[in-house]
């Protein structure tokens, strides 16, 4: 199991190149993954698309990628026949101002298209520098999203704990909830007929509100869900989705076990679910 959120960082120099990594993720319902590349790395967006998504599948992730080269990759090629154009037109100008001397030369060199610089980037020759970095980052990333899962994987554990031990309690109550009906019933004939009581009449009546007010399916259907909770923590290494759709049908039947209560005993024990499975519902958002 792990958790939606993890962060790794790395800055280093590799062959007198500057390498800056850094990946980091919060929850998100599906995989929204934001790369930032400088420009001209752009060619490796789908290469590190496809490494991130193979190990993760729910959460928004930002990767951000910078690099800085210590060494000058800029190449500057002169334009001699604009330079020249430039000092024709410009000494035209002196002239017709009337004006005479030397052009200075860092006036042709700062026009436009004298000197072009331009950098030569390969991608891939930069993915060779990058790829051990940005391994070490996403190794540690996932690594966090592991760490914080297991605490939330206790967590998850200790809160169905808790219901195990609620369905447990509805359980012990199917008979003494039978054994209530029979006595409020039986008194309130005895103060009605007194002595003159009819058993089966009694005992119609009781199997009556027992069909009405029995959670025995309620309980059998919960105790099921639970075993399928603790099958997905267990197994299931992104559960997220699944848990939410196993709570809410786990809280159809707790829901139903309090409409049908008739005891303050059963109705504080449903509380007491409904707190436990609420808290599992919010963990799950937290999980992938």
């Amino acid at each position: 199991m792990n958790s939606m959120t993890g962060y790794g960082f790395k800055e280093t120099v590799v062959d007198n190149t500057q390498i800056s990594v850094e990946i980091k993720s919060v929850n998100n319902r599906f995989l929204d993954l934001n790369i930032n590349l400088p420009p001209f790395l752009n060619p490796l967006e789908a290469k590190i698309r496809k490494i991130v998504s193979e190990k993760v599948t729910r959460g928004k992730v930002d990767v951000t990628i910078r690099v800085k080269d210590m060494n000058s990759t800029a190449k500057v090629v002169a334009d001699t026949e604009a330079a020249v154009m430039y000092a024709e037109e410009i000494s035209k100008i002196a002239a017709a101002l009337g004006r005479s001397g030397e052009i200075p030369l860092s006036l042709i060199i700062s026009q436009d298209g004298v000197l072009n610089v331009t950098h030569e980037y390969d991608a891939e020759r930069y993915w060779e520098r990058i790829e051990p970095v940005f391994g070490e980052v996403f190794d540690a990333f996932l690594q966090d999203r592991i760490r914080e899962g297991e605490n939330l994987k206790k967590d998850l554990l200790a809160k169905l704990d808790v219901l195990d031990k609620c369905a447990a309690f509805f359980s012990e109550w199917l008979p003494k909830m039978e054994s209530k009906f029979k006595e409020q019933i039986e008194t309130k004939f005895r103060e009605l007929l007194g002595e003159h009581v009819d058993e089966n009449r009694i005992m119609s009546e009781v199997a009556a509100m027992l069909v009405r007010y029995t959670i025995n399916e309620e309980v059998v259907r919960l105790r099921s869900h639970l075993e399928v909770l603790r099958k997905e923590f267990s197994e299931n290494k992104t559960p997220g989705k699944r848990i939410d759709f196993i709570c809410q049908e786990a809280n159809r039947e707790i829901n139903t076990i309090g409409s049908k209560n008739q005891f303050t005993e059963v109705g504080a024990m449903v509380v007491n679910a409904k707190d436990a499975l609420e808290n599992i519902r919010e963990q799950s958002k937290n999980v992938e």
